[in-house]
């Protein structure tokens, strides 16, 4: 089954129902998609308050992808807050363990920065990393293009899938050594991620520095041929695992949510279970 969702809830206006409070949208994104990528999970580790809230306001089918924070993943510029590595990992997993429990967590994201390359010491490090988060189901991504060289390749997917690890695959702009290939391959029979971010390959790198980088970073509007690439892949590693989930990430400019409907709607994918404040701003465009 080819699951579609997108990066978030908190910036998606085309779900949103007029009359709903800016403390709904989970609520009315979750009547259009069956998963989400939680980000904020990146940025902070998540108080209990805000886990239990996201669970309740869900229907009982629903999934979140957790992005790890970004102590674990070697992306923090600044202070840590947590007084030793343990520490911060204990807190990660004691924040989003209900999710398990609940049965909500389809995995957690374990994003790497496009200068984590493929060397021995890196390696070690996934295996550190993944022995703290063990009781969890794990997807790694990569962001530097010499995981996929022609000599790692299939190191890299064997790698992962002798570590019971989730391989990423990732539809991105082709901007050099900080960019991946889009590799259709599972390394996991249950369970497959394919995260969709866009081709802009002049926003992708950020050479003038500044925060509007980031603004323009995602912006990208898939057109009907690319669609089809990416449900191509969404059907190759479906012959691999049971359940691929599909996220759509590029929103820069408000693409993700059309664009995650239009693949939908390409691929005959209707979702049962969703919460019931459904809207019909969709329907007749695609």
């Amino acid at each position: 089954m080819i699951y579609v969702g997108l990066t978030g809830w908190g910036d998606h206006p085309d779900v949103y129902s007029p009359d709903s409070k800016k403390t709904e949208k989970l609520i009315d994104y979750s009547a259009h998609f069956p998963i989400v990528e939680l980000d904020s999970s990146f940025y902070a580790v998540q108080p209990a308050r805000n886990i239990t809230k996201w669970i309740n306001e869900t229907p009982e089918g629903f999934q979140f992808v957790v992005k790890a924070y970004q102590g674990m993943t070697g992306h923090l510029r600044g202070e840590n807050p947590f007084d030793s590595r343990e520490e911060m990992f204990e807190a990660f997993r004691l924040s989003i363990r209900p999710m398990k429990e609940a049965g909500k967590l389809a995995m957690v994201l374990l994003q790497f920065p496009p200068w984590f390359d493929c060397q021995k010491d890196n390696v070690e490090q996934i295996r550190e990393i993944t022995g703290h988060l063990q009781e969890f189901d794990l997807a790694i991504e990569f962001r530097h293009q010499s995981w996929y060289a022609p000599e790692f390749r299939e190191k890299t997917l064997e790698f992962l899938k002798e570590n019971n690890l989730i391989h990423t695959v990732c539809d991105e702009p082709q901007a050099g050594d900080g960019s991946v290939p889009l590799v259709a391959a599972s390394t996991r029979s249950d369970k497959a991620l394919l995260r969709i971010h866009g081709r802009n390959v002049h926003g992708w790198t950020n050479p003038g520095g500044g925060q509007k980088w980031r603004e323009v970073r995602y912006l990208y509007d898939y057109n009907d041929e690319e669609l089809r690439e990416i449900s191509n892949a969404a059907e190759t590693l479906q012959k691999s695992s049971d359940k691929v989930y599909v996220i759509f990430n590029n929103n820069s400019g408000g693409h993700a949510a059309g664009d995650a409907k239009q693949f939908q709607s390409m691929n005959g994918l209707e979702f049962n279970g969703l919460s019931a404040k459904q809207l019909d701003l969709f329907e007749g465009g695609f």
